[in-house]
């Protein structure tokens, strides 16, 4: 019997996951912009100085080794369902049996006036890198001023990846600026907002809690029940018309499916690809979409959380069933196992839930630590984030920061 061929479709968590599931049954063709895979969980870390760009981003290539996976760097432009095939921006036609679509996520500004002009995104290395220069080129004003000229850093979306984007610049203003220069990172503000009444809302209230006198004892000025209205260049306008003084703006309040999904044809469900509980896409029975960019549903009928335990059991569900498929056998239903969330605040400061279990404090930030090293890609980020958290936390400094443009 030949081996089907399957196209996949972004190399994120659940792309990877995926081609190498189906690499023992099919021949794989996996596709992405970039030619290395972005562990996502940390870009945070290298937007505060904690860890260097290059630790965070493993080659595809090397993490194809020992398979027999093709790849191609290139974004989809079109989708021929009559013939199955699919367009690269490189002009390159690769035709399929099957195709994942696993294109990940992008910002979701929610129409918020001026996010896209006046505020900084979270979803790539580069908007990292911004952060962090937008951050320290800001700081070194400060020091040329010396006088009480304030620095107001606000944070938007009180979710995990604010929560740890948060806490990280407020260590990095305790800290490593500090250490520069006292008098000029005194005069720094850091600024949470949160539109629902608590941080962290898919945790426990206690846990909520907890993260919110930990950010607060960090200097963090966290607002919850604050909208957003407009962001402008110096400042935000919030939901009750006042102003909030706010010279950097990162924006963590939310992500919907990356855009280039509008060019190829499918069902868009709310920002997603619209998906049967199969993970096959709405009247394509020979397409599927896992990760942030799918539209699947819980048991609550809900969307799925666009977290990366989710893309990796979709990547994984995904081989069987293709193998049903080629042997002619029903389709089984996705159904996520959820095995907890985690967030850190700062040093000795982290939250884990995972059913019943609730933990704080210094066995969460050992928890945090252990698993996010355990699934960063290749030996070399391992040993050099290993190296750089050590430095951080023996020495209280932060060796990355460097003000390096992108443009």
């Amino acid at each position: 019997m030949s081996r089907p061929k399957v196209v996949v479709l972004g190399a994120g968590f659940g792309g990877l996951t995926a081609a190498k599931a189906l690499d023992s049954i099919a021949d794989v063709t996996l596709v992405d912009r970039h030619n290395f895979q972005t562990f996502l969980p940390l870009l945070y870390q290298v937007s505060t100085a904690g860890l260097a760009a290059d630790h965070i981003a493993h080659p595809i290539r090397g993490a194809l080794r020992k398979t027999k996976i093709k790849f191609r760097m290139g974004s989809p432009i079109t989708i021929d369902h009559k013939n199955k095939s699919v367009k690269l921006d490189s002009s390159e036609v690769l035709d399929f049996d099957y195709l994942v679509v696993a294109l990940g996520s992008a910002t979701n500004d929610f129409g918020v006036k001026g996010v896209a002009e006046n505020a900084l995104g979270m979803k790539s290395v580069s908007e990292a890198l911004e952060i962090r220069s937008s951050i320290l080129r800001r700081f070194e004003d400060l020091c040329r001023f010396e006088d009480d000229t304030k620095l107001s850093i606000t944070v938007v979306g009180g979710g995990p990846t604010g929560v740890e984007m948060a806490g990280a610049i407020a260590e990095l203003k305790k800290g490593p600026l500090k250490s520069d220069f006292a008098s000029a990172a005194k005069n720094i503000q850091v600024n949470l907002v949160e539109a629902g009444p608590r941080i962290l809302p898919s945790f426990s209230p206690l846990l909520s809690s907890r993260t919110k006198k930990d950010l607060e004892k960090l200097d963090v000025k966290v607002l919850v029940n604050t909208s957003v209205k407009e962001v402008k260049p110096h400042e935000i306008i919030l939901g009750d018309k006042t102003k909030l003084a706010s010279e950097v703006t990162i924006w963590a309040a939310g992500v919907t499916g990356e855009p280039v999904m509008k060019k190829l044809n499918l069902p868009i469900e709310n920002g997603r690809i619209a998906v049967d509980e199969t993970l096959q896409v709405t009247n394509y029975p020979h397409i599927f979409a896992i990760g942030d960019i799918s539209g699947a549903k819980g048991k609550d009928g809900r969307f799925l959380p666009m977290v990366a335990p989710v893309a990796m059991q979709q990547g994984r569900h995904l081989k069987l069933q293709i193998a049903n498929l080629i042997t002619k056998k029903p389709l089984l239903p996705f159904k996520y196992r959820d095995k907890g969330s985690m967030a850190t605040i700062g040093r000795h400061k982290a939250v884990v839930e995972v059913g019943p279990l609730k933990l704080a404090g210094i066995p969460a930030w050992y928890a945090w630590l252990w698993l996010h090293l355990f699934y960063l890609l290749g030996g070399r980020n391992k040993i050099g984030t290993m190296a750089d958290w050590t430095w951080n936390y023996l020495t209280f400094d932060r060796g990355n920061r460097h003000i390096m443009d992108i443009n």
